[in-house]
């Protein structure tokens, strides 16, 4: 009995893969791709229009200065706080539904935070990581709900992925990046600074050196040079984080939006959804990232020098 029930999950299972290999086969032949090599015509509902991109945002409305970029991201901003609102309005003390989804999502960041920047330093970056995070995940993700890049008003696409519009990147940069100064100034006061301009060194050489102490002052001009220096490299490299924050997200987002584009034109059918999970996958890594590299120089702005 066993054996039959096993030959009958097997046989499925055959079936199943051998319908969705016929599938991709004839979504392939279809297209204009695939007709065009075996001299066809192409199916008229497998026909995808080629892919375009631009990688400046779009106007769907000409006479306002709206982009679907920001259309997209107001979207996201009222589908995250409409969760929130109606996961929370009718608090329990034992939490169901969307409220328990919410509360594990709140925690889980909550331990991801702590975890390296404890207790304290962890309810100062809370907020300010999540809502990064959320909303990058938010963008990528709906993004991929049938409509975008489809839907289009004057010519023009309705909707399109935040993400890939340069712009908020390069904004959720300039955030992440005046916040990390903010806390390391919360944190260490006016001496923050020393991150940055750090002369004590040279000039206690200089003063020993003035003072009839040329050896001494000798040995540590050369530590006090390398310690200028130094903070000149720090202030590069705070500054460059804004650049590789907003290229990471924007290339691997817009990347990623191509490819599901290429291959919903060769193969219009079954083998995009495979895409389209990757592509949710990266949206949720690049918000990590994203969200952990501001925590990571958060946590250094803040930790105290030995």
């Amino acid at each position: 009995m066993t054996g039959k029930r096993h030959r009958g999950s097997l046989l499925k299972i055959v079936v199943l893969a051998i319908a969705i290999f016929a599938m991709i086969i004839i979504s392939f032949i279809g297209s204009e791709i695939g007709s065009g090599i075996i001299g066809s015509k192409p199916i008229s509902f497998l026909n995808v229009e080629a892919p375009k991109y631009h990688p400046a945002p779009e106007r769907p409305f000409h006479h306002l200065p709206i982009t679907n970029t920001m259309i997209t991201a107001w979207i996201s901003i009222v589908v995250l706080g409409g969760l929130f609102f109606i996961g929370t309005r009718n608090m329990k003390l034992v939490p169901t539904g969307l409220q328990n989804f919410l509360e594990l999502i709140v925690e889980a960041a909550a331990n991801f935070i702590e975890d390296p920047a404890g207790e304290r330093h962890g309810r100062w970056f809370f907020s300010v990581c999540t809502t990064i995070f959320l909303f990058i995940v938010a963008n990528a993700w709906l993004s991929l709900i049938p409509g975008f890049e489809t839907i289009h008003i004057n010519g023009e696409p309705f909707l399109r992925n935040a993400n890939t519009d340069l712009n908020i990147p390069a904004a959720l940069a300039v955030v992440s990046f005046c916040y990390v100064e903010y806390w390391g100034f919360k944190a260490k006061g006016v001496s923050y600074l020393k991150t940055f301009f750090h002369f004590g060194p040279l000039w206690q050489a200089l003063k020993l050196m003035f003072t009839g102490n040329i050896k001494a002052g000798a040995g540590g001009l050369l530590n006090g040079l390398v310690a200028v220096f130094a903070g000149l490299l720090e202030i590069l490299s705070h500054l460059i984080r804004m650049v590789s924050f907003t290229f990471r997200l924007f290339g691997n987002m817009t990347a990623g939006m191509i490819l599901v584009m290429i291959m919903l034109f060769l193969v219009p059918w079954v083998l995009p959804i495979v895409f389209y999970g990757m592509e949710a996958f990266f949206g949720f890594v690049q918000a990590m990232i994203f969200g952990g590299l501001t925590l990571g120089f958060a946590c250094a702005a803040v930790m105290e020098e030995e």
